[in-house]
């Protein structure tokens, strides 16, 4: 190898390495501009909800009410323990329900560039499984991951428990879907404004989506399907899997 070519293989291999420092990560989408209201003033006041935290049947009694729903997410599509905790809450409430055509599974666990939000069709058990944010402040480090929840106004963190689908709204987002938390662990949903609505921020493709102030906001493209799957009072459970 001659000089000149000894040099322009140096300079080769320093432009790949620099490229290769350089390369980015996943693309991750800008978090919603706005800040979680502090003082909960909503359009309607809160209704009484009734705190209705996850039932723990007997072992005997559990297996017996999931037989009756094998024919749910035929393609294994939502995680099995979260599926089972919403389907006895559903069970064991369905005199109350008023929307009994859907339930809904939210998997905090997964990274928010995975679908993990999860709509079952309780009579044919068909899931549509779409993507969706989480709170600003359950996900400091903007990773994708969901690391803390919070039942607090002003916390901008998601909460876990079960929610029930109440009525629909037009806010600033357009058309949205106020939630009523039915946990200990989300009661303060309503007085939060923490709503299904549509969002920039959240596209349905393997991005990290934009952080909300703990909306499980969804996209544009599947903001009015999703609404009205779920108004007039379908259950959501939101947890975490394999915990």
């Amino acid at each position: 190898m001659n000089k000149l070519n000894g040099w322009r293989f140096l300079l080769a291999a320093a432009t790949t390495l620099s490229l290769a420092a350089c390369a980015p990560g996943q693309s991750v989408l800008p978090d919603d501009p706005e800040n979680e209201p502090t003082n909960g003033s909503l359009e309607q006041p809160a209704p009484s909800v009734p705190q209705a935290d996850e039932p723990t049947p007997a072992a005997g009694d559990s297996a017996s009410i999931l037989a009756k729903y094998d024919h749910l997410d035929p393609n294994r599509q939502v995680p099995t323990d979260l599926l089972k905790k919403a389907v006895l809450y559903y069970d064991q409430n369905y005199s109350k329900i008023a929307n009994k055509t859907y339930l809904s599974v939210i998997d905090f666990k997964k990274k928010s560039s995975l679908p993990r939000f999860f709509i079952i069709n309780m009579n044919t058990g068909a899931v549509w499984a779409i993507r969706t944010a989480h709170g600003k402040n359950s996900d400091l480090n903007h990773d994708g991951y969901a690391d803390s929840f919070s039942n607090t106004s002003g916390s901008n963190q998601s909460s876990l428990g079960v929610y029930r689908a109440a009525e629909t709204y037009s806010g600033s987002h357009g058309l949205s879907l106020r939630l009523d938390g039915l946990s200990s662990t989300n009661s303060n949903a309503r007085a939060r404004a923490i709503v299904i609505h549509g969002a920039d921020y959240v596209q349905e493709s393997n991005v990290i989506q934009g952080r909300s102030w703990g909306c499980p906001a969804v996209s544009m493209g599947n903001r009015t399907e999703v609404i009205n799957r779920l108004k007039g009072g379908s259950i959501i459970y939101a947890g975490l899997s394999g915990q």
